[in-house]
């Protein structure tokens, strides 16, 4: 039976059945469990998949960012459809697309419709996170919002890390196109429970789409999210990767000239104002510049630096899902103690300072000693995106709360296309061209890489230090045991 269609002018978010409120978050995570996978599981089967299509592993470039794309170019107008078509139709529209594309990308037989296909992939995924998220926002009381966004948090952390290692299981023992099939069903049964149980929330008025604001930023974040997707190959002159660079910036400093005179832009920059929005966003941005390139470095570290399998590398980072379900249950208690701003300035210190920690592992590292890093960093970056993600809504009205959602999530999937940009630039930088052929002197260069990731990440911190010790207590049901100072 369908939820009813729930307008949302009501200060406190409508009364759900027990079931629908407790099959919410596990809806919600599993679809950004497989938005989060598809970032990276197609890495380890470029090389099968590029053999199957017949053409160069280098051509596969354009199947992994035209994914990224479309992420780019659609989050921003996901809060503005949720508003309008209501949440339940648009999060299963994104649920159907997703799936769609994942079956026609198996079916693919040619390189180009593969290319077309991930795109609609993209569209779809683009608007599964933010509206996922804006849907938890309104189902729950924001003393409330911690625990369910915590939970939801776990996937888009644990999914990057395991899909190079999901990826080479399937391309080794089954096919690559399986890959792409596995989505169906999980998306077919996901269809189902959207329209069983998800609460359909709109807006009963809603303003004009900002088309020009999407044109400018949409091709402004495209470009942007394109150059970072090649930066440091030798694909594309420095000319013309400055060239790009210049116009992306023209094109998004464009938009920011355009926005400020819109009464109703595409995204409204002015919640920047807030200072718990503006922590949250910004200083979650620099801190996932170095949590970004994590997925990015480890396996290549664990695989070519130290000589483990794929399955073996697999193992090694399961610790980290495994601590961070664990944080759960010490996530409100560390908020009621120390506060948001207490808990984000020392837990993105502590990161920092585990990053550099991953620079210390070597040829000769105990086992144990690699897996007790992973438990700490997964427990710590557990914690860290459940903090930055409550946080967001701690002093957003109801009413833009679907604009903060887009933001959050542009936002977030730039930093990550940054952090892997990042991470692959300063690896190039330390690892001279004889690496690849000894072991040691690419593990030294990855260790680099660690260290610059760390430093960057600590220097994150400098946002958080803006935040009060009271701020984030609306969204923290603990938070009335502590008050600020």
């Amino acid at each position: 039976m369908n939820s009813p269609e729930i307008p949302i002018d009501a200060a406190e978010p409508p009364a759900l059945s027990d079931a629908a409120r407790g099959l919410l978050p596990w809806l919600v995570a599993v679809a950004f469990f497989m938005e989060s996978l598809d970032t990276t599981i197609l890495n380890t089967a470029v090389p099968a998949v590029s053999e199957a299509l017949r053409v160069t592993p280098l051509a596969m470039k354009a199947v992994l960012a035209s994914y990224t794309l479309a992420l780019a170019v659609f989050i921003p107008i996901s809060g503005w459809m949720a508003d309008k078509f209501g949440t339940r139709r648009v999060f299963a529209s994104a649920i159907g697309l997703f799936t769609l594309g994942s079956l026609l990308c198996g079916l693919c037989s040619n390189i180009h419709l593969l290319v077309a296909c991930r795109v609609i992939q993209g569209m779809g995924g683009a608007m599964m996170v933010p509206v996922g998220r804006l849907t938890l926002v309104r189902a729950f009381p924001k003393q409330d919002l911690l625990r369910a966004m915590s939970f939801v948090a776990l996937p888009a952390q644990v999914a990057p890390l395991l899909g190079p290692t999901v990826g080479g299981l399937i391309v080794a023992y089954f096919h690559w196109r399986v890959i792409f099939f596995l989505n169906v069903p999980v998306g077919l049964l996901g269809l189902i429970l959207v329209y069983m149980h998800l609460p359909d929330y709109r807006e009963e008025k809603t303003h004009p789409l900002d088309f020009v604001g999407l044109v400018l930023f949409g091709s402004g974040i495209a470009l942007l999210s394109y150059v970072l997707e090649v930066f440091g190959e030798h694909t594309l002159s420095v000319r013309e990767m400055t060239g790009l660079l210049v116009l992306a910036l023209a094109l998004l400093t464009a938009y920011w000239a355009h926005g400020r005179e819109r009464k109703f832009p595409l995204l409204n920059l002015s919640l920047f104002n807030l200072r718990t929005f503006r922590a949250s966003v910004m200083g979650g941005f620099f801190t996932r510049l170095g949590i970004g390139g994590v997925p990015f470095l480890l396996p290549l570290l664990y695989q070519s630096g130290l000589g483990f399998t794929p399955v073996q590398s697999g193992l090694l980072i399961m610790p980290q899902a495994a601590a961070s379900m664990g944080m759960k249950t010490l996530l409100r208690r560390l908020l009621a103690r120390l506060g948001y701003k207490g808990v984000l300035v020392s837990n993105t210190i502590i990161i920092g300072v585990l990053l550099a920690l991953f620079a210390t592992i070597g040829l000769h590292t105990p086992v144990w000693v690699i897996v007790l890093i992973g438990l700490l960093y997964g427990a710590c970056t557990s914690l860290q995106y459940s903090a930055m993600n409550t946080l967001v809504y701690a002093d957003v009205e109801e009413h833009d709360t679907s604009m903060a959602s887009s933001i959050a999530s542009t936002g977030q999937q730039m930093a990550i296309s940054f952090g892997v940009a990042a991470a692959g630039l300063m690896t190039a930088f330390f690892l001279p061209s004889e690496a690849r052929e000894n072991s040691g002197v690419l593990i030294a260069g990855i260790h680099k890489a660690f260290l610059c990731l760390g430093a960057l990440t600590v220097l994150s911190t400098l946002v958080f230090v803006g935040l009060k010790r009271s701020d984030g207590e609306t969204v923290n049901d603990h938070g009335s045991e502590h008050h600020g100072d």
